[in-house]
């Protein structure tokens, strides 16, 4: 049901005709409607208030249960205005702020760490840095991914599937309502994005999952059961980290001011250099999906076998990095210059 809802509220945005207009740094070359991420952003908006009104098993406490969803309704609303009105980075990183910090005052943050070997690592208040920092992170690099027909919708939506698993096997009632509505709001978008593009999903989409599986994360980081429980969305999301990691890294180390838009993610590479854009999108979800197995087998291993299942996530992206960085050479800086 809320899968035709989001497909109704995007239909509607198509309708709307909020286009988003192709220029050297974008992979369409004619104007597309944007906005469709306010199906999603309805959909588990409607779900979330059945669940808080009618599922109190589910609710986290609700202090931290009205912070996530202030918050998240905040940063659609301001991603929305963004897609609107093009602010700079600037204002929507000093958007995104505010809306960690309400989620965080509220008090969900990762304050106590479980680490192998070592046991809890209280961090006290630096907890609340340390979630900001993610929080922001994740955030952005899903808006950074955003840029091929499907690949950060259907990452966000494999994601959430898997999460929800994980997270029923867990007891994590509220992670596992909260990941399937976004997972639902995500079905009913991914049909008109991919595999050609009636609509994108704009900042209100990218931002918008991008927050909500971040503190879907923090909120995993309290399965009492697993050990290091706050790198569950991290290795679902290790491919779309490690490109934005490395590329801003790779930016930094260059010279390169990391806030202006540019055209050097590795996935834009692998475009530009001749891969097909859906090719590239099913890379990415297959990164997802390899990331989510992974997940599962950490969640059921011992402490020397989780360190192994962490680290597995980053051998994919090994092999992409010198894959595209191969091809790259090869075909792309011949193609169109050696600039990122």
């Amino acid at each position: 049901m809320l899968a035709l809802v989001s497909a109704g509220c995007v239909r509607m945005m198509i309708a709307a005709r909020v286009l988003d207009h192709p220029n050297a740094r974008k992979a369409h070359a004619n104007p597309v409607p944007k906005g469709g991420g306010v199906g999603v952003v309805v959909a588990f908006m409607i779900g979330i208030a059945v669940l808080y009104r009618f599922a109190a098993f589910s609710r986290l406490a609700d202090p931290y249960f009205r912070g996530v969803i202030l918050a998240s309704a905040a940063i659609a609303l301001v991603a929305m205005l963004d897609d609107l009105r093009d602010w700079p980075f600037t204002v929507k990183l000093g958007a995104q702020i505010l809306a960690a910090l309400m989620a965080i005052g509220s008090g969900l943050f990762v304050r106590v760490y479980r680490l192998p070997y070592f046991g809890p690592v209280d961090l006290g208040w630096f907890g609340a840095l340390a979630t900001l920092a993610w929080v922001l992170f994740a955030t952005n690099a899903m808006n950074f991914i955003d840029g091929l027909n499907g690949l950060a919708s259907g990452v966000a939506l494999i994601a959430a599937l898997f999460l929800a698993g994980i997270a029923a096997s867990q007891g994590g009632w509220f992670v596992y309502f909260a990941a399937l509505l976004l997972a639902a709001g995500l079905a009913g978008f991914l049909p008109f994005n991919f595999p050609r593009a009636r609509i994108f999903m704009g900042d209100v989409g990218s931002q918008f999952c991008g927050f909500v599986l971040a503190t879907l994360g923090v909120a995993a980081s309290r399965f009492g059961q697993v050990e290091m429980s706050f790198v569950l969305v991290p290795m679902l999301l290790a491919g779309v980290l490690f490109d934005v990691a490395f590329t801003l890294l790779r930016r930094a180390l260059a010279g390169e001011r990391v806030t202006e838009a540019h055209r050097g993610h590795l996935y834009q590479l692998a475009h530009r250099s001749g891969m097909d854009a859906r090719a590239v999108t099913l890379v990415h979800w297959g990164f997802v999906a390899f990331g989510g197995l992974c997940a599962i087998g950490f969640v059921g291993a011992g402490t020397q076998g989780k360190l192994v299942f962490l680290l597995l996530p980053l051998v994919p992206q090994i092999l992409w990095l010198a894959y595209v960085s191969a091809r790259w050479r090869q075909t792309g800086a011949a193609r169109h210059g050696a600039g990122a």
